[in-house]
């Protein structure tokens, strides 16, 4: 009997490169479809048509490029949350954002803009420990006490962020800001993220500051640090 030779180290290692990569590529795929799936029926694009909930939370991200100019995706957001506000589907705002360092701070800039366009400084409540999606969204049900919350960002955003409200046992419904054109990089970015949020809630991951309840719902004490 003539014995078959053994399989090479490289035919070993490609199959196993292979399997990774399929495995890969499934989680990414699923993770899109549970992402998607749980946000149908509670995105709007039109303030009209939103449903009215107390609380919006609005997504930060920052104001500026790398090459100065206005951040779309900042401005559009904005423009939501204000639209939102002046039709009254919210009476208060939770601005949500990164405010890792003295020299950047998502929450204060978006709380400056929204006051120069007319809402109320003691409508706007600054989460400073909204460093990702996974923290704005977990903050704003367990730290600012919201079970119901109007979401504000760009649609792909929005998604995520009703999927970790689900998730963590919140009742989030979407606000779509006006979309910002975007290429292949945008796109992929979207998908690895949606894998990560996936990947969060089964690991069961919390966000990285949590600290005293701070009050929303009443108008008189408005933003803690005014």
């Amino acid at each position: 009997m003539i014995s078959r030779p053994a399989a090479s180290p490289w035919r070993w290692l490609g199959r196993g490169v292979l399997g990774v990569g399929a495995a890969t590529l499934l989680t990414v795929v699923v993770s899109n479809i549970l992402v998607e799936a749980s946000a149908r029926g509670r995105l709007y694009q039109s303030a009209s048509a939103v449903p009215q909930r107390s609380v919006g939370l609005l997504l930060g991200t920052s104001k500026y490029t790398g090459r100065g100019r206005i951040n779309p995706y900042y401005q559009y957001r904005i423009d939501a949350a204000l639209a939102l506000y002046q039709a009254g589907k919210i009476d208060e705002l939770i601005v949500s954002g990164d405010n890792a360092h003295a020299s950047y701070d998502e929450p204060t800039q978006m709380r400056a803009d929204l006051i120069a366009l007319g809402i109320p400084a003691q409508h706007l409540h600054r989460d400073y420990a909204g460093f990702r999606t996974l923290d704005s969204v977990v903050r704003a049900g367990k730290v600012f006490g919201q079970v119901k919350f109007t979401v504000i960002s760009q649609r792909f955003h929005n998604q995520r962020a009703i999927y970790l409200a689900q998730a963590n046992g919140f009742d989030a419904i979407g606000f779509d800001a006006q979309a910002v054109s975007g290429g292949w990089r945008v796109q992929l970015r979207e998908w690895l993220a949606r894998t990560a949020a996936v990947l969060d809630v089964l690991r069961g991951k919390q966000p990285r500051f949590l600290g005293e309840p701070i009050q929303v719902s009443g108008r008189p004490g408005g933003d803690t640090q005014n």
